[in-house]
């Protein structure tokens, strides 16, 4: 059975490892940065677990603005206790876990923690090639993004969260 529960240091190497597999060189956050994360915002890093097994994880601070800066993947603060927007810096499922609903799993479980959070919205960039996967889950493509993280092309994704 698939349980989500909050990110803790002692998952850290499992962590790194999964983010090596789900991203290139460029595009992977650093150990140091996982590490910052799990430090400074383990109420917006979650886990994905089934039978002890790390099977994937979603993570990202609270920002002020409606979209991802390339700052966030170096530097981030603790998140503010309501309002703003939730971004999502990674979201990454392990190989042998991959087409199973982890994914999706993870984004309801970030969706229904920001909701109680009362965020305004959820926020990320993706490649064109999961536009439709993340449109599927009610986002909305707001175009290429500013973003020249790891020199690739990005696609601002966001969800209202409040009418």
């Amino acid at each position: 059975m698939l349980i989500i529960r909050n990110a803790r240091i002692e998952d850290l190497p499992k962590l790194a490892a999964i983010e090596q597999l789900c991203f290139s060189k460029e595009e992977a956050a650093t150990v140091e940065a996982i590490e910052q994360r799990i430090e400074l915002i383990p109420d917006s890093f979650y886990v994905a677990e089934e039978d002890g097994e790390i099977a994937g994880f979603v993570n990202g601070p609270v920002i002020e603005t409606a979209f991802i800066t390339d700052d966030l993947f170096h530097a981030i603060k603790e998140n503010p206790a309501t309002d703003w927007h939730q971004s999502i810096l990674g979201l990454a499922v392990a190989p042998h876990f991959q087409n199973r609903g982890v994914a999706s799993r993870l984004l309801t479980h970030l969706e229904k923690e920001a909701r109680a959070k009362k965020r305004e919205s959820i926020t990320l960039t993706c490649k064109e090639n999961l536009v439709p996967f993340y449109e599927r889950h009610g986002y909305v493509n707001n175009g290429v993004s500013s973003s020249e993280h790891a020199g690739a092309t990005w696609y601002n994704m966001r969800k209202e969260l409040r009418s």
